[in-house]
């Protein structure tokens, strides 16, 4: 049996849940991965009535021993063939007003989590011979911007290193790929936290997030005749 992990699920509404869905509708058996079981649970419930297969496992992005209990669960399922880290913390703040603890947890979640996964996908990879392992960036990962400063440098530090990645563990058969977000995401978390913003964009100045499941899934169906380690995905109205 062919595994997914997918580590960032949250939302019913949201882009680790939806991930996850789509990789089951490709035949994967997905491991959920988040901090919260209630949520996870909804979302195992949703792919199992869908006709698909999916397990939980709560774990902290940030904790070694999480990340390497979750692989561990998910090699006794079957094989991994699939691996996508989608978590992050895209909270605002001025550097001058920012505490050291708060600099250092945008970076544990964004780029020293991305680490501890990506380290354990390549390792069940190159045992599986080859797969595909994605990271969810944002347009963070590629310049700075005000008030954002914690989660510029902690994106940008991710990409980086899912670029080391991609060039070390290329010739074993594992694709390493980029997804940027550039906008706001129509989905729970926008709608639910910051319904004021989400009115001012608009359906239109929104991102559709079963077309941003388009671009992961194209890269994890990709030939290794012709990977791309990158796409950026965002509406025909952002400025870019």
């Amino acid at each position: 049996m062919e595994i997914a992990i997918v580590m960032g699920v949250g939302a019913e509404r949201g882009m680790g849940a939806q991930l996850a869905r789509r990789a089951a509708v490709d035949g994967f058996h997905v491991v959920v991965s988040g901090r919260t079981q209630e949520k996870l649970a909804g979302v195992v419930a949703s792919i199992e009535q869908a006709g698909g297969g999916a397990t939980a496992v709560v774990a902290d992005a940030t904790s070694e021993a999480d990340t390497e209990a979750l692989f561990a669960s998910a090699a006794d399922l079957g094989t991994l063939k699939l691996a996508i880290y989608n978590t992050g913390s895209n909270t605002p703040g001025r550097i001058e007003d920012m505490t050291a603890e708060f600099f250092e947890q945008s970076w544990r979640v964004c780029c020293f989590g991305g680490f501890l996964f990506g380290r354990a996908a390549v390792k069940s990879l190159k045992a599986a011979g080859g797969g595909a392992l994605l990271f969810t960036g944002a347009s963070a990962s590629l310049r700075g911007v005000a008030n954002f400063g914690a989660f510029n440098s902690s994106k940008a530090g991710l990409r980086s290193l899912a670029q080391a990645l991609a060039k070390e563990y290329g010739s074993a058969g594992i694709h390493v790929g980029h997804v940027v977000i550039d906008g706001a995401i129509n989905g729970d978390m926008v709608n639910e936290r910051y319904p004021e913003h989400a009115e001012r964009l608009g359906q239109q100045g929104m991102l559709d997030i079963d077309a941003i499941v388009d671009a992961y899934q194209y890269l994890w169906r990709q030939p290794a005749s012709g990977w791309t380690f990158e796409v950026d995905v965002r509406t025909a109205i952002e400025a870019w």
